[in-house]
């Protein structure tokens, strides 16, 4: 052993950016998202979020109050993003340069694409990233 730790895998920090986002669901706002999906791209973090609505939300679009359940997913989003930012710095160790968010009342799904500082750094560099196309044999 020679006390070199090795850097973790691209799954690795994508399951725990996911765990991270869900348990943030739960202790923040007390609701159980069916599922966080993060993908990491190079310098780009895609995330998504299934039945990410909380059920005030939800309540009120089905109850006609369609704009107010869009304020309150403004106002809540705006709080998690700076956790979630939070969490990307504490996992992935680098910060977030911009942040692209949206969510839909209809089917509770919200989507996230965070640009990061510079990509950050995963066993197996050597291998291409998702984003690189294979050299084409002739």
């Amino acid at each position: 052993m020679t006390g070199e730790t090795l850097e973790p895998t691209r799954g690795k920090l994508e399951r725990t950016l996911s765990q991270g986002i869900q348990a943030l669901y739960r202790s923040q706002l007390g609701h159980q998202t069916s599922q966080a999906l993060c993908n990491l791209l190079d310098n780009k973090l895609i995330i998504v979020i299934e039945n990410g609505l909380t059920q005030p939300e939800k309540l009120l679009a089905q109850n006609g109050q369609h704009d107010l359940a869009l304020q309150v997913r403004e106002q809540l989003q705006s709080v998690l993003e700076l956790l979630v930012k939070d969490l990307i710095k504490e996992v992935l160790g680098v910060g977030v340069t911009d942040w692209l968010s949206d969510a839909t009342l209809e089917t509770g799904r919200t989507g996230t694409i965070a640009i990061l500082d510079s990509a950050p750094k995963v066993r197996d560099s050597s291998s291409k990233s998702k984003t690189q196309s294979k050299p084409v044999e002739s």
